[in-house]
């Protein structure tokens, strides 16, 4: 009997773990197992206002903080009766993807590029790879700063609120992050070129449904009230409890979800499979460059999708800069109920995230809140067994397995923080 045995699983605030057991040619078992209790946000929004709500679930993550954000609001917006006014919308979406650069940028190149390119980690890129890691640092700073300059701080800021902004960028701020994405454009775009042309492996193969927000109008972008899957069927958000139903496993705290009885992944590679022919720009021509139909079966293509995404975020930044600098700053809008039911789904960096909750009198009385990894380790189990069981076909050994393991769990996840370690082989 072989095992593979991951001890320590750094994901989204918590602790996890992969165990996998195989006997000859027979995949045994495959878990990835969540050790971390579970999450009280939702506990703890219960009978609080929706201001403290929203100031509160973004600790969910450090990373993203914003989609958190973004997410709160849209569903208290939405039991409230709250009007978006333009200068509101198209700030939340600048703010938006600051967060997707600096979390892209951080796993492209930090997390996942030094497997393909034969490093230990991103340091022992720079003899080779200087300029690259240079520029990759300055990328993921400026995501940081759009976030600072927009929320108010790096993370978990407080200026994006129900009804607005407590202040809306200046000018010299909006010039200022359109000239940055202009000028970081050169970079990505040769840098997509080089996730492109890495090798992907093609042990763990199986096609699945991808899932993500389906914005209004035909557009790409990273929230919506509908839900689009890659086999054609849309949904409203509000319907997201009936058809991604939620279940438990012995070995996880955190819950799982299938859609139609089956594993689907969310995510960036979700998004360019479901609405990726809408980009437009650079981003269209790199995604026509390089979608194939390895993207519909291989959860690695996440990177490079990743690296996509990232493209599409500088070419957008400028329009909105354009657009904000024309609008007035308006006045912070005003709830016009304080009971009913909102659904805010957004696109968190690693796909799909839920901020469902429910209000009387003003008070929250139901909170619920779905992760992109809850919906992601249905799929993430099922390639992790595939790959270790052909792999160990194959007769490769503990230390091949163990690696091929890991950029599996790293394409999934940006938030596995500096993961060499994180599988080791024990064979019996």
């Amino acid at each position: 009997m072989k095992k593979v045995i991951v001890d320590h699983l750094a994901r989204v605030e918590g602790d996890g773990g992969i165990y996998v057991e195989l006997d000859g040619d027979e995949l045994k078992k495959v878990q990835v197992n969540i050790f971390e209790g579970p999450r009280l946000i939702e506990a703890l929004a219960i009978g609080k206002l929706p201001e403290e709500v929203i100031s509160f679930t973004p600790r969910i993550c450090a990373i993203c903080t914003v989609s958190h954000k973004n997410a709160a609001i849209r569903a208290f917006e939405r039991i409230l009766k709250y009007d978006e006014n333009k200068k509101t919308y198209f700030t939340r979406e600048l703010m938006h993807l600051g967060e997707m650069i600096e979390s892209h940028s951080l796993h492209v190149f930090a997390l996942a590029l030094p497997d393909y390119l034969g490093y230990p980690n991103v340091i022992a890129m720079v003899d080779k790879y200087a300029d690259v890691v240079k520029q990759a640092l300055a990328l993921k700073k400026f995501g940081n700063k759009i976030m600072q300059i927009i929320n108010g701080k790096y993370i978990h800021g407080e200026n994006a609120i129900a009804g607005g902004f407590g202040k809306f960028p200046s000018k010299s701020e909006l010039l200022e992050i359109k000239k940055e994405a202009e000028e970081s454009l050169a970079f990505m775009l040769s840098a997509t070129d080089i996730v492109g042309g890495l090798e992907i492996p093609d042990h763990l193969e199986e096609e699945t449904v991808f899932a993500c927000c389906n914005p209004a109008d035909n557009k790409f972008g990273f929230w919506s009230d509908e839900l689009i899957f890659s086999d054609g069927t849309i949904l409203p958000s509000v319907k997201y409890k009936e058809n991604l139903i939620e279940r438990v496993v012995p070995h996880s705290f955190a819950k799982r979800s299938l859609y139609k009885g089956k594993p689907f992944t969310v995510g960036a590679l979700a998004r360019l499979n479901c609405i990726g022919n809408r980009l437009k720009g650079e981003a269209r021509k790199y995604y026509k460059k390089y979608k194939n139909e390895r993207w519909l079966k291989n959860p690695i293509f996440n990177n490079l999708a990743q690296a996509i995404e990232i493209i599409y975020c500088l070419e957008r930044i400028p329009e909105l800069a354009d657009i904000l600098l024309k609008l007035p700053d308006p006045e912070l809008e005003k709830p016009k109920r304080k009971k009913g039911r909102g659904v805010g789904t957004v696109e968190a960096p690693r796909g799909l995230l839920v901020h469902d909750y429910s209000c009387e009198a003003g008070y929250v009385t139901d909170a619920n809140i779905i992760t992109p990894t809850a919906y992601n380790l249905d799929d993430m189990e099922k390639y992790i067994g595939n790959a270790a069981l052909n792999l160990n076909k194959q007769g490769k050994n503990e230390s091949q397995i163990a690696f091929e393991l890991e950029k599996i769990a790293r394409a999934y996840d940006p938030c596995i923080s500096c993961a060499t370690h994180l599988v080791h082989v024990n064979k019996k």
